[in-house]
């Protein structure tokens, strides 16, 4: 879903935005960042839609706009859990504390699925930073080239000493011809999986298209001189005629 319909900030300015189009989105966007706000501090029950109005303080909006809420917006939000008429915010992962946390880095660690999301892991347990705070050196921080933080479990059982003459012969293995795709081709062939869905994007170059009759004709030297007058050309999809 996109950022603007539950910005971080909470702020949101209704008369600012222009059309009821652009006024529907905005009502849906605080509706939106509130039910994530509530579940964050651990208030994780389901709301009735006249409950939500309520406390995000949107009395004054219309029956046109409550019923679009109800059948469409709300409904097909895909940051929002529908059960009974009620509802509730919808994280990617529902983690009820920090134990929850270490079990979800664990069964990732223990798939070869790597980490998992801090924006993601803060979106889904209440009062994470707390959380995170208590289980300690139990996991790693691994920050991305885009500046998005990733959490990984802390398998103390693989840690160990490495001889110094290993990590000298380790180091002096040659890898600047590998590039990505060989080595997601190698770790395919091992069983483990790649995090490219939580990864930066790559936008792939446009290539070029090369204009029709660009292309020079390709000339090959005949070695059959001595059956010249025999064979016919084909070069131009009509044998010529003598």
């Amino acid at each position: 879903m996109p950022s603007y319909l539950y910005p971080s900030n909470g702020s949101f300015n209704l008369k600012a935005l222009s059309g009821s189009s652009g006024y529907k989105f905005g009502v849906l966007a605080r509706i939106v960042n509130y039910m994530k706000t509530r579940h964050q501090r651990g208030d994780t029950h389901h709301l009735t839609l006249d409950e939500i109005l309520d406390e995000t303080k949107l009395l004054d909006i219309g029956m046109k706009q409550k019923q679009w809420l109800m059948s469409e917006a709300l409904a097909s939000n895909p940051k929002i859990d529908v059960r009974e008429g009620k509802y509730a915010f919808k994280p990617k992962y529902h983690l009820k504390d920090k134990k929850a946390l270490l079990r979800l880095l664990d069964k990732h660690d223990q798939l070869g699925l790597g980490g998992v999301l801090l924006d993601d892991v803060e979106e889904g347990l209440p009062n994470s930073a707390k959380a995170i705070k208590a289980l300690g050196d139990q996991i790693i921080f691994v920050t991305r080239p885009d500046k998005k933080k990733v959490l990984f479990y802390n398998d103390k059982h693989c840690q160990f000493v490495v001889d110094e003459e290993f990590q000298k012969l380790w180091r002096s293995v040659p890898v600047d011809s590998i590039d990505e795709e060989k080595i997601e081709e190698y770790l395919k062939k091992q069983g483990i999986s790649s995090m490219q869905e939580t990864g930066p994007k790559k936008i792939a170059p446009i290539q070029k298209r090369k204009k029709p009759g660009s292309q020079k004709k390709r000339r090959f030297k005949t070695h059959n001189d001595h059956l010249n007058g025999v064979l016919e050309d084909y070069s131009e999809g009509v044998p010529s005629k003598k």
